[in-house]
């Protein structure tokens, strides 16, 4: 009798552990496909926006032509999204493609929009609240709150290996190398340090606390895509509700 009392109790709990994976596993799996819908959805925006909008002068066709390359990032980690971290960074990619499509919109003195929800990472890199033009190493570097013709290219703000870069209107793409290489070159350092030293509004870029980590020593080169690589800080698009331009 007692044997029979065990071999049921022994039953019972292996129904009960298969139920609780199985409920898990379910729960899982409704998560994920919530997931990938939410990046599905921003993704088609960012599409949408992206075949029916053209530049119409520098500042704007560049910062569309970088809003049509994370549509293409996007749609790529789309295809290879497996789990819920993949599919949120879907949606992170789709969301700083709209970024560039608000911003290439006040270049064309249209209406942007409502605005955008911002990572963690973009709000610790805050933004160039005035214009700046300084000269490292020989070389001239502009950065300015507003797009013109001699600071056509825009980046939505974020942390870029490890260091904040702020939103704003550049000369140049000069955090590009970092994005791929995943560090920073001596010389960048001391760009950001002239560029941003003592400016309202924006992150700390101070050389005290540089570590050998944070440089990259070899050849930076130049950056093709790099949509890829995420700012780090996710969106929360909890309470976001939708929009539309």
């Amino acid at each position: 009798m007692g044997t029979i009392v065990w071999v049921v109790v022994l039953v019972l709990l292996v129904a009960g552990v298969f139920y609780l994976v199985s409920q898990s596993n379910a729960r899982k799996a409704r998560e994920l496909d919530d997931a990938k819908a939410e990046a599905r959805r921003w993704v088609e925006r960012l599409g949408g926006q992206v075949m029916s909008l053209t530049g119409s002068n520098t500042a704007s066709t560049q910062a569309m032509a970088d809003a049509s390359e994370r549509f293409t990032a996007a749609g790529s980690q789309m295809e290879q999204a497996r789990t819920i971290p993949q599919a949120r960074l879907v949606t992170e990619t789709a969301m700083e493609g709209l970024h560039y499509v608000r911003a290439a919109r006040e270049a064309m003195g249209m209406d942007p929009g409502p605005a955008l929800p911002e990572s963690a990472g973009q709000k610790q890199a805050g933004a160039v609240s005035e214009d700046r033009q300084v000269s490292v190493e020989g070389h001239q570097y502009a950065a300015s709150a507003q797009s013109g013709q001699g600071t056509p290219y825009y980046y939505p703000g974020g942390m870029v290996a490890g260091r904040p870069v702020p939103r704003g209107w550049y000369s140049e793409p000069w955090w590009k190398p970092a994005l791929v290489a995943g560090a920073w070159g001596v010389g960048t350092f001391l760009l950001m340090d002239a560029m941003f030293s003592g400016m309202h509004g924006v992150g700390d870029y101070g050389m005290g606390d540089v570590g050998m980590g944070d440089v990259g020593m070899g050849d930076m080169g130049g950056a093709s895509d790099v949509a890829d690589i995420p700012d780090s800080g996710g969106f929360d698009f909890g309470d976001m509700g939708g929009f539309d331009f």
